[in-house]
């Protein structure tokens, strides 16, 4: 069963989808401004849009006869909270490859 981090973070997984993304991030955007940014159709705009919709990390909001695509804070919060699952471990791996490499820097 994928968890709606798990679904974004493979939304990003692809390049165009990603680069919108951060595109996103510094205001709103419609479609033909992102096409024009990304150097890609609009049709091509509005099916990644859709899968970044379907992963919770654009919204889209109507501004007359245009649909302004801003970034969704709900998508970024299931990735945090899925990556966050496995902060315990690697805080644990840290310490034990820090606990290995103390003895190799003993005194000089």
């Amino acid at each position: 069963m994928l968890t709606n981090g798990v679904r974004a973070l493979e939304a990003l997984a692809d390049p165009t989808r990603r680069a919108l993304f951060e595109t996103l991030a510094l205001g709103p955007h419609s479609v033909g401004e992102l096409a024009a940014i990304a150097r890609v159709s609009s049709s091509a705009v509005s099916q990644h849009l859709k899968v970044l919709r379907a992963a919770r990390l654009v919204m889209r909001r109507p501004l007359g006869n245009r649909r302004m695509y801003s970034l969704d804070p709900r998508g970024l919060g299931d990735v945090r909270d899925y990556l966050e699952q496995f902060w315990p471990s690697a805080l644990a791996a840290y310490s034990a490859a820090l606990a290995e490499a103390k003895p190799e820097l003993g005194p000089e």
